[in-house]
């Protein structure tokens, strides 16, 4: 069976050992006779999931005991809004700007009655980078940082320091470096980039960020979910078996450290490509930005006749995902947790041929 190299933005490559190992059990889990599927989400054969994703989580990431692992749904965009509503305090917030996720959650705190503060931002370059300066006052609700941008390919290296709670939306580089929790109050990502499909959001948050609100809507309150470990309505079960696979795959691979290293490895050559191309590939992070998950890129004068031919080839070639957002346009791959090493040396061998071919054209 030939399988495409998979360099989508999400929903995106899963690794070949998990696909196939829910493959075989498909039909017929720990000789149930039922698919994960068909099992009730408050069965014993359904609870050891459950529960062993929650483990094998905060064993890789080396989650402390103060904070609470909530399995929701709604993605991201669902917790853009349930962060407000769930910490607002005084009502005052910060959030630092580096694209199109932040410019959404920060709307979605101005609609939960939020005074909303943008106190850092790189709009003015094209999210070129992440912006150098950021100091979060210390009496404000919690401060937001995107900590990858899929889009424009930029990554936050270091966390900023915020005496206040600091909130990570980090749907995109989840589970690919070890995380200083002493900076982190709150982490939330739609599970579909690095920890299984699509469909599971998972919320890593202090148990003392967890409010009693009955002002909110039951499936709004993060205690609901809390009391009743994630599990007050059906929980997306066969996706959560699907992100159990993936945890056990991530431990099988040396934890997270070693996926760091593996993920520097795929970045390092994909950029020196780019770099090393005499100007026929220009980046769009500036270096010391630059994402390890999201790698954007343009052809010399941002040519779009040659750019869509080169997708085009790259198609052939059994590779897909590679156009660039609309908002950037060019090429974008995307290289997370399960996309394989030769997958990034299939395209980088491609892309230099490419160049050699068409450098006289642009």
């Amino acid at each position: 069976m030939k399988r495409a190299y998979n360099f989508g933005a999400g929903p995106s490559a899963l690794p070949t050992e998990v696909l196939l190992e829910a493959q075989k059990e498909l039909l017929d889990f720990k000789g149930s006779g039922l698919s994960i599927m068909e099992a009730s989400h408050r069965s014993a054969l359904y609870a050891e999931i459950h529960d062993n994703a929650q483990s094998l989580m905060r064993e890789l990431y080396a989650i402390p005991d103060e904070y609470e692992i909530l399995f929701l749904q709604g993605g991201a965009s669902m917790q853009f809004a349930m962060v407000p509503m769930n910490l607002k305090q005084s009502g005052r917030v910060q959030f630092a700007n580096t694209g199109a996720w932040s410019v959404k959650a920060i709307k979605e705190a101005k609609i939960a009655g939020m005074s909303v503060e943008v106190i850092a931002s790189s709009e003015e370059t094209s999210f070129d980078r992440i912006p150098e300066t950021i100091n979060f006052d210390d009496a404000i609700d919690y401060a937001h940082i995107t900590s990858n941008n899929t889009i424009y390919g930029t990554q936050y290296h270091t966390y900023p320091s915020s005496k206040a709670p600091l909130v990570v939306d980090a749907s995109s580089d989840i589970f690919s470096y070890p995380v200083d929790w002493s900076k982190v109050s709150m982490m939330y990502a739609g599970a579909q980039k690095n920890a299984g499909p699509s469909g599971v959001t998972i919320v890593i948050m202090k148990k003392s960020l967890i409010r009693d609100n009955n002002t909110l809507p039951t499936m709004l309150r993060y205690k609901t979910h809390a009391d009743n470990n994630s599990l007050y309505n059906t929980p997306p079960t066969f996706g959560i078996y699907l992100l159990n696979l993936t945890m056990e795959w991530i431990k099988k691979q040396g934890g997270i450290k070693a996926i760091e290293s593996i993920n520097q490895t795929k970045a390092d050559i994909l950029y020196k490509a780019i770099d090393e191309s005499n100007g026929f590939y220009i980046s769009h992070a500036q270096k010391e930005s630059r994402s390890l998950m999201n790698v954007s890129f343009n052809i010399k004068g941002k040519n779009q006749e040659v750019e869509a031919k080169l997708i085009k080839k790259t198609e052939e070639a059994g590779m897909i995902g590679l156009k660039g957002h609309r908002s950037t346009g060019g090429l974008r791959a995307s290289i997370y947790n399960g996309v394989p090493l030769e997958a990034v040396e299939a395209l980088v061998a491609l892309l230099k041929e490419f160049a050699q071919e068409e450098y006289t054209n642009v």
